[in-house]
């Protein structure tokens, strides 16, 4: 049976020593954010995920989601479960005060995402998208939308979900078929089938807010291949009363199978169907139809935008689930270790009063969990650190900071979201291995960490897609002021710090790195313009450089941080000494696989497209 203890002291390590978010009363939420109030909600929600959620998490996993009459079955105490979660206002954390939440800023709510995820990942995922889909609708949605809805998905009374993908539509959103025509009303009447709904329906929850996106037909009834129509509507699962905010009758929203899937079981994965449900276009008043029965203009919603920050704000979340199942996982597997006997340490019995060593005294075990501990850790103060960049950006009252916070949230949201969630699986797969054989049965729970890791690698955009993303769009946006923006941080910290000695094992690897991620920078900017398949073949290796020195940035400092307070004999020694340990496996270990990922980087796209494509299934 696998166990979880939330890390509640590196992230109390994260706020108040290396992000210092109690200094930041500039910003709203931040004003109570002290040592004694970040450590109440940290060890209050540890409490709760450890003793409700994980408990429950194998449980998800044996039983799955039950199809029953139409209606979705939730796995046994998962109904319970979330009631108490509501009722503690842990869903409430980052929710607007406006709306009966507690106004807190991202920081803390990706951090309790995080620890609620390595608990049990199914189950976040029914209150997480909700949170998406009210916070989006908050945005984009009518009054009373905002007056009758909302309040209720804060509350945890009803739940939402996004509806993005069609069976022959991922990530192309311009091949939807998924239609929303104009009614006399001003509503729309929507048809069509969305898949991979996670949360799409379930028995925890009386309504489901469904947020949709789908194309308006032209004058003329047909639908086009591209994005000029594409809008994005609110579609509950009963009609609310726009007066009364009260559900009504059933709306033509039904589930045509539940996904038969890998992981995750304990979340609902839905086929949905829209059969002349009604729908209603967000952002910003509906047109009206002309006398020629169409709309009097072309139809562009404002409502995308919310649309694409509900789809960046689950990007993140997704890249703190990988984060999630490393955490869980590595704990399992050094706890393993440290139990597990057999033979004996290279360098002579450690345990000479047994018949064996535990299995923590081979190197290549240490390196597993090392690998993975170093990851989680470096990942999980960027996390920390990003999250902060979205409150800048959305409440500095320094116009330059919140434009400098905005581009770096930018540039380092497909880089969360692809790197660590393949990191997370990579650390899934070690702490499996250390278990060896015991960790392929179900017994120990380490092959559902697997199984449930796998999907973060491929939902919200696959994470070549993400690559993709990071080097034709992100590397380049607004004439690379991101990309420059980011460079001069790092850049600054290695000028600073390459004159200290106690820094010349974090700042050297440091600065090799950086070097080796410009000068990817640079040949794709000499030669992608010349081949597009270059920026295509390079993307995956840029975006893994990204990942490996960013991180090494992070560990660089805080290894300096850690240095000054042992220096200082200030705080838990042995926290700090760990953390320097870990910083510099890292940095040995993990940096050097930069110059293997520029190396591929630089060999073009010639021999990926050489092979011609029936040779592919010979």
């Amino acid at each position: 049976m696998p166990t979880y203890k939330a890390p509640v002291e590196d992230f109390k390590f994260l706020f108040h020593e290396f992000l210092q978010i109690d200094k930041r009363t500039d910003l709203p939420g931040f004003e109570d954010l002290t040592p004694d109030m970040t450590t109440a909600i940290l060890e209050g929600g540890a409490k709760f995920c450890e003793e409700v959620l994980q408990p429950l998490n194998q449980v998800g996993d044996e039983e799955g989601c039950v199809l029953e009459n139409g209606v979705v079955r939730t796995p046994k105490g998962f109904k319970e479960a979330f009631q108490q979660y509501c009722e503690a206002g842990w869903n409430r954390l980052g929710a607007p005060e406006e709306f009966g939440g507690a106004g807190l800023p991202s920081v803390i709510t990706f951090a309790f995402s995080e620890i609620g995820s390595s608990a049990n990942q199914a189950f976040t995922m029914y209150p997480g998208l909700t949170n998406a889909a009210y916070s989006a609708l908050a945005a984009t949605g009518e009054p009373w939308m905002k007056e009758h809805i909302v309040p209720k998905m804060v509350s945890g009374e009803w739940c939402g979900t996004m509806c993005l993908t069609e069976p022959h539509c991922g990530t192309d959103l311009k091949l939807m078929k998924t239609k929303a025509e104009l009614q006399e009303d001003g509503t729309y009447k929507m048809n069509g089938t969305k898949i991979f709904i996670s949360g799409g329906d379930h028995d925890m929850t009386d309504n489901i807010i469904h947020m949709v996106i789908a194309k308006i037909p032209d004058e003329e009834g047909k639908l086009h291949n591209d994005l000029s129509t594409v809008n994005f509507f609110m579609v509950p699962k009963f009609i609310v009363d726009p007066e009364t905010g009260e559900m009504t009758k059933r709306n033509g929203v039904s589930v045509g199978s539940i996904e038969k899937k890998m992981g995750i079981k304990g979340s609902a994965t839905c086929v949905m169907n829209f059969d002349d449900a009604v729908a209603y276009k967000l952002g910003g008043a509906p047109q009206k139809k002309s006398a020629e029965g169409g709309e009097k203009k072309k139809s562009k919603s404002a409502g995308m935008a919310g649309m694409f920050g509900m789809m960046n704000g689950a990007r993140m979340g997704v890249g703190i689930q990988g984060i999630a199942v490393g955490e869980v996982a590595v704990q399992n597997g050094a706890a393993y270790a440290l139990e597990r006997t057999a033979g004996r340490a290279l360098t002579g019995a450690k345990n000479p009063d047994a018949s064996a060593d535990p299995i923590i005294v081979f190197p290549d075990v240490r390196r597993l969990l090392l690998s993975s501990r170093s990851f989680v850790e470096g990942a999980r103060a960027l996390a920390m650190w990003v999250s902060m960049l979205f409150s800048v950006q959305q409440h500095s009252p320094d116009e330059k900071e919140r434009e400098e916070a905005s581009d770096l949230a930018q540039l380092l949201t497909p880089v969360i979201k692809a790197y660590f969630t393949d990191k997370g699986f990579e650390a899934a797969n070690n702490s499996m291995q250390v278990f060896g054989g015991h960790g392929y049965v179900r017994d120990h729970g380490m092959e559902q960490f697997v199984r449930d890791a796998r999907i973060n690698q491929v939902y919200e955009g696959a994470n070549g897609i993400q690559a993709l993303d990071l080097v034709a769009r992100k590397m380049s946006m607004k004439g690379g002021r991101a990309l420059m923006t980011y460079f001069g941080k790092i850049e600054a910290f290695i000028k600073e710090n390459e004159g200290n000695d106690k820094m010349k094992p974090f700042i050297e690897p440091l600065k090799t790195g950086y070097e080796r991620m410009t000068k990817g920078a640079t040949w794709l900017m000499e030669n992608a313009p010349k081949n597009y398949d270059n920026a295509g073949s390079a993307s995956y290796e840029m975006l893994n450089i990204f990942g490996v020195v960013t991180l090494g940035w992070m560990w660089a400092q805080m290894a300096k941080l850690a240095q000054e307070k042992l220096e200082a004999g200030e705080g838990n020694a042995e926290f700090y000494k760990r953390k320097l340990v870990l910083a510099k496996y890292w940095l040995e270990r993990e940096v050097p696989n930069t110059a293997a990922y520029l190396e591929r980087l630089q060999m073009g796209a010639d021999t990926l497209m050489e092979l011609d494509e029936d040779a592919f299934v010979a």
